[in-house]
C-alpha cells in the first residue's frame, strides 16, 4: 500500500483530536514468511466484527508492553517477543454499554510471534487472521493504524 500524503495527514489529525482520551495498549503481532515478506495478525472486535489489533486497558503490575502481550494472548492466542518501544499511537472510540463511546489512544508495541494456540481465552468470541501488510492496512478503519501496519515490514 503506497501511503499518500492525505493518509498520513489523516493519521496525524486523528491523534491531535484526542485530548482527554484514555490510554490503552495494543500489540501488532507479526511474522516473517519464508520469502522474507511480513504478515500481521488482526482480530475482530466482539461488538462490530471490525478488524483490529489486540488491545486493552493497562494492567496493574505489568508494564505497557507486558500488558500488550497479555492482550495478544487473550484476544488472539499468540505469544512472542514484544518490542521494548512503542511503534506508534492511534485514536479509537471504544464502545461501552454504560458510558457510550469512550475516546481512547492506543500505544502499540510490536510482537514477533513465536507461538500460536488453537484455543485461547477469547476463542469463539473473535476471529483472527494473518494478512499481508497491504491487505491488513486496507482492513482497519484507523488511518494511523493503517500507517503503522504498512511500516511493519521494517520491524
Amino acid at each position: 500500500m503506497k501511503l499518500t500524503g492525505a493518509l498520513r495527514k489523516a493519521a496525524g489529525a486523528a491523534l491531535r483530536g484526542s485530548k482527554g482520551a484514555r490510554l490503552q495498549v495494543g500489540a501488532l503481532p507479526y511474522r516473517r514468511k519464508a520469502d522474507g515478506s511480513t504478515e500481521v495478525l488482526l482480530v475482530t472486535t466482539r461488538g462490530t466484527g471490525q478488524w483490529m489489533i489486540p488491545k486493552g486497558w493497562p494492567m496493574r503490575g505489568k508494564s505497557a508492553r507486558e500488558a500488550a502481550a497479555q492482550e495478544a494472548w487473550e484476544e488472539a492466542g499468540v505469544r512472542g517477543t514484544t518490542g521494548k518501544r512503542e511503534i506508534g499511537r492511534f485514536r479509537h472510540d471504544k464502545s461501552d454499554w454504560l458510558r457510550g463511546s469512550v475516546p481512547c489512544v492506543i500505544a502499540v508495541y510490536p510482537l514477533a510471534v513465536t507461538q500460536e494456540a488453537e484455543l485461547w481465552p477469547e476463542h469463539g468470541q473473535r476471529s483472527r487472521g494473518w494478512f499481508s501488510l497491504d491487505d491488513a492496512s486496507a482492513r482497519v478503519r484507523s488511518p494511523a493504524l493503517a500507517v503503522m501496519i504498512a511500516g511493519a515490514g521494517t520491524l
